[in-house]
């Protein structure tokens, strides 16, 4: 039997938005569900070196990758079940290893290098 992949899971919030302070609980079972992973919750304001050219516009925005490689990276309502049904998604993804394009995922153009960026620095950082 293969190993499941580990994912990197980040959390893109702000301490101000409601929106990711209702996420925040939904974030924490979300690892106790699948702990398997890696998750980072990150505050934009607080890390925005981590961050580098990243422009968030809807929070919570979550980054999903896997060695370096973005899987998707986009806005999330908080609700668990969706969380989790994103994450098993992702897994298949890079248990396949069918990576997707950053313009297939939507992330624009100017956002392409810094959600890769952060994504092989995360997956450098726990290397």
């Amino acid at each position: 039997m293969v190993d499941s992949p580990v994912l990197d899971i980040v959390c893109l919030c702000a301490d101000w938005c409601g929106t990711c302070r209702e996420y925040a609980g939904v974030f924490e079972a979300l690892q106790q569900v699948l702990p398997a992973h890696h998750y980072r919750w990150i505050d934009i304001e607080d890390e925005a070196d981590a961050l580098g050219d990243i422009d968030i516009e809807t929070f919570p925005t979550l980054l999903v990758a896997h060695a370096g490689r973005v899987l998707f990276a986009g806005p999330v309502l908080p609700r668990l079940g969706d969380a989790q049904r994103l994450i098993e998604v992702q897994t298949e993804v890079a248990q396949r290893q069918a990576w997707p394009s950053l313009v297939s995922l939507g992330v624009p153009a100017d956002q392409q290098t810094a959600y890769t960026q952060l994504a092989q620095a995360l997956h450098a950082a726990r290397g």
